[in-house]
């Protein structure tokens, strides 16, 4: 399939609410022309019926191999206990009955909601001699059976591992015996859900697979969004060395292209190693009260001076606030220019800083949803710094909404919900003053397209009604709106990668 469109018309589609219906001439892949009753011959013709035509969505911090491997894992989700876990990995196994030495993997369990943490032996007792890794929700951490040590060539751990001794196992995943059929095809249903929610593109911030497996699933036909890949810095000296740099295509399609160096600088909440000012509050025995630091300050600051050097911005993994402070440091010692990825928990103080340093506040709304009882257990003093949409909007710092998938579903409009209405169940929003308005959370969900013109890029969605109507009740209602958004049709540089 051509990646995008050499000649293509959207007749009937309307740019605004309530305004008349117009026709989009898209020519290699680029809006060429909008305008009543436009010539049809020659063109492969699309019907919006009247549809309200919006810029394509992104999610900008996906983990997409990760993300698709879910239709392939356990889900340990929503579990109360390590029993409650093993449990559910007893069930799979007794009823899928996976072939003798497959490597069985789940996802979901957090430690956080847990009044003790998981031994290896009590998976073991479940698991027998069969592997089986469990990601943490998180990704954080796993949780491995002794034959999975074995397998992996590892000796075998007592309990669960945090990051510095789970994120090599995590990165050889990948590399695990698979059917290659069942990964293709668990790889082109997560793009097909994701074109089904209006995706056009994906930040990837898999470890360096990503970046280095995307240009042959391209050209396998695996192109239904384009993707801005990463490196790490493990590959940052060979994507120098190849002459990489931000925004350069890297495969035959013209889909994918390079994106920045991502650093991660410490942990997560619910790990207890997010990088913070003030320690967390809890009654665990932790290394440091006050998290991990993954990343001495002098040398993010070197790596992001040498990618800056080389053409390749910035993309610093902080969530705690003490983080936030390192990456701001050392962005200015650098004049590198990027992201900050998460942004969990901020300094009020800092937020000018932030803004003045022109970087990208790369966000992750729908993880308040799952983090707000372990926020509310662990940073019980801060919860108005915690998900700071509003803080940092006002403060002039673009936001760019993603999901962190596996973590957070790959659905945009979840994400623009959360950012909006900051609950998912009865309880009423916590932190409700840093909301964003539905009009900001979908306008940080377009890769910075504020609308359709000529000469713009022609990643376009069709929805079925303005998901930013005025006059709803409360940012409840306004939620539900978007959630309840229906994706009508949505094109690749003027190709149909979606139709309803």
């Amino acid at each position: 399939m051509a990646p995008f469109a050499p000649h293509a018309l959207l007749a009937g589609a309307r740019l605004r609410p309530g305004a008349s219906p117009v026709d989009i001439r898209l020519r290699e892949g680029r809006i060429a022309e909008i305008g009543v009753g436009l010539a049809r011959s020659g063109a492969a013709v699309h019907d919006a019926g009247g549809a309200l035509a919006i810029p394509g969505l992104w999610d900008g911090h996906v983990h997409f191999g990760q993300w698709a491997a879910m239709a392939r894992r356990v889900d340990v989700a929503d579990t109360a206990s390590p029993e409650e876990v093993t449990a559910r990995v007893a069930h799979h196994l007794a009823v899928e009955r996976p072939a003798p030495g497959t490597v069985v993997q789940g996802f979901g369990w957090r430690v956080a909601g847990w009044d003790r943490l998981p031994s290896t032996a009590e998976l073991d007792e479940v698991a027998g001699d069969r592997p089986i890794i469990l990601i943490s929700g998180d990704c954080h951490a796993g949780w491995l059976s002794s034959a999975a040590f074995r397998a992996l060539g590892l000796p075998v751990h007592d309990g669960h591992l945090d990051e510095d001794e789970w994120f090599p196992i995590y990165t050889r995943l990948a590399d695990l015996p698979e059917d290659q059929a069942v990964v293709r095809a668990s790889l082109d249903g997560a793009m097909r859900a994701a074109a089904a929610h209006g995706v056009v593109g994906v930040g990837d911030m898999e470890f360096e697979t990503g970046r280095l497996e995307w240009p042959a699933r391209t050209a396998a036909g695996l192109d239904l969004l384009r993707v801005r890949t990463c490196t790490y810095p493990e590959g940052l000296e060979d994507a120098i060395a190849a002459g990489m740099r931000t925004g350069d295509v890297l495969d035959a399609t013209g889909l994918v292209t390079m994106g920045p160096l991502k650093v991660i600088t410490d942990g997560s909440l619910n790990t207890r190693t997010a990088w913070c000012c003030e320690p967390f509050v809890t009654d665990d025995d932790l290394g440091d009260p006050h998290g991990k630091r993954s990343v001495d300050p002098e040398e993010l600051t070197q790596l992001l001076r040498r990618a800056h050097a080389h053409g390749l911005d910035g993309a610093v993994h902080a969530i705690g606030d003490a983080a936030l402070l390192d990456a701001l440091d050392a962005y200015a010692a650098s004049g590198a220019r990027g992201s900050i990825e998460h942004a969990q928990l901020v300094r009020m103080e800092a937020l000018g800083r932030f803004a003045e340093l022109g970087l990208v506040a790369s966000v992750q709304p729908a993880h308040l949803l799952d983090d707000r009882d372990s926020t509310e257990a662990l940073w019980p003093d801060r919860l108005e710094r915690c998900f700071a949409l509003r803080s940092m909007s006002d403060a002039g710092i673009p936001l760019r909404l993603g999901s962190d998938a596996p973590v957070a579903p790959l659905d945009p409009w979840l994400a623009m919900s959360a950012a909006v209405h900051r609950s998912a169940d009865e309880r009423q929003p916590w932190a409700p003053e840093q909301a964003i308005t539905p009009r900001e959370a979908l306008l940080a969900s377009t890769d910075g397209v504020s609308e359709l013109a000529v000469g713009g890029v022609g990643d376009i969605v069709l929805i079925d009604e303005d998901p930013c109507p005025a006059g709803l009740s409360g940012t409840a209602e306004q939620a539900a709106r978007l959630r309840e958004t229906r994706v009508l049709a949505t094109f690749v540089g003027g190709r149909l990668t979606h139709s309803a």
